[in-house]
């Protein structure tokens, strides 16, 4: 079995790190809190065995063993202890509780970063139906989790049982995905375990238990599942009709810097427009909005720079699905100012970071080509991983929309 080599290592505030802590912004990492650690992967390369921060190593022994293996769980041990930092051999293949806990971190990116564009062609993920296969693999994974962590997934099913219904129908069609039943099971088992009872879980139990005798007839997967939205696409309506264009541009996406949904994860969502009335000087921003809609008052805002100096901040407003705003500037008439557009959540906003727009490239890329796998014939050789059931149906919903 190959085999590759792996640091363990003890930090000053005590903290013990298998491998060294991820690099990169927070959109090209998987992140799962597990009993006693943080557990972290790439999105962008090679799964395998995570990286670890582990900062109470008595409650970690618990699972370190089953994904590490005996010969990591005693190194994590005698490092925390004192003894200096240690070289370990893991083997590449990951167990299948590692394998679990890769995919419950996935999911729970998919649900936080997954690249929605009307613009890029990018669907979005149906949420109960993501939620469901959550809650799904937080029972799988139960071994790794404390009560906070479990408290989750008995909340991701009350939320998203409306997907049970739709699912069941799934299971009883010509050819419903090799991983459905599996699904559906463990999340018959999450909701007894949960005490959970309810309608629609007792009509997945009366599923389970009859015998599966699939139909003849195909299901639309988009019609059984997603909630289609209408894309308006109206900007350019603030355009004022009296003033001179001085210069034009495409603003940042940095989507860290909003709530997930809020705009349409494009790299050229945003376009503004500056104008010249009379002496004066405006600037317009439009932004392309995305599938959630803002609750309790939310407003995005645009940051403008001009020349390199101070932001100005620009109040966006929702309308249809652009976020429109306006702001007068003081800019010299004299001059063609340069111009830098970002947008933010006002109290959500981390600040700006680093230039990543190679990395949200490679993103959409991974999301394209995981809707591609998803859209293969469910008898073909699966690639790894395995495709989320919501990656299935937005992938028969991007066909017939896009």
């Amino acid at each position: 079995m190959p085999e590759r080599r792996c640091a363990v290592t003890r930090a000053e505030d005590g903290t013990v790190r298998i491998a060294g802590p991820s690099i990169g912004p927070a959109f090209t990492q998987t992140v799962l809190e597990v009993t006693g650690a943080v557990l972290t992967w790439p999105v962008l390369g090679p799964t395998g065995l995570p990286a670890a921060e582990i900062h109470d190593v008595g409650q970690a022994q618990q699972w370190l063993w089953a994904v590490y293996g005996e010969r990591a769980a005693a190194a994590v041990d005698a490092v925390a202890s004192g003894t200096p930092a240690a070289e370990l051999t893991l083997p590449e293949r990951p167990t299948a509780l590692a394998e679990g806990a890769a995919r419950l971190a996935l999911g729970h990116w998919a649900a936080r970063w997954w690249p929605t564009s009307y613009l890029d062609g990018i669907p979005a993920l149906e949420p109960d139906l993501l939620g469901l296969e959550l809650a799904a693999l937080t029972h799988e994974c139960q071994q790794l989790l404390e009560g906070s962590e479990e408290l989750e997934g008995r909340e991701l099913l009350e939320e998203h049982q409306a997907a049970l219904a739709p699912l069941i129908r799934w299971r009883q069609s010509a050819a419903p995905p090799r991983q459905l039943d599996r699904v559906l099971r463990l999340t018959d088992d999450a909701a007894d375990n949960a005490g959970l009872d309810g309608e629609a879980l007792r009509r997945l139990r009366s599923a389970l238990d009859q015998d599966h005798r699939p139909t003849a007839t195909p299901l639309d997967l988009a019609e059984l599942f997603l909630q289609h939205r209408e894309f308006s696409l109206a900007a350019g309506a603030l355009h004022t009709a009296s003033g001179r264009v001085i210069a034009r541009g495409s603003g940042s996406n940095d989507w860290c810097r909003y709530p997930p949904g809020f705009v349409d994860a494009a790299e050229n969502a945003v376009s503004w427009t500056a104008y010249a009335l009379g002496a004066d000087r405006r600037i317009e921003v439009e932004v392309v909005a995305g599938i959630a809609a803002p609750v309790g008052g939310a407003h995005l805002a645009a940051e403008v720079h001009v020349d390199g100096g101070p932001p100005n901040r620009v109040p966006l407003a929702r309308r249809d699905d652009v976020w429109t705003g306006r702001v007068d500037l003081d800019i010299p008439a004299s001059t063609t100012p340069s111009m830098e557009v970002g947008i933010l959540l006002p109290g959500f906003d981390p600040g700006p970071g680093a230039d990543d727009r190679a990395a949200r490239e490679a993103v959409r890329a991974l999301a394209r080509h995981r809707l591609g796998v998803a859209s293969a014939p469910h008898d073909s050789e699966a690639a790894h991983p395995e495709p989320f059931l919501a990656e299935i149906v937005a992938a028969a919903a991007m066909e017939e929309d896009f």
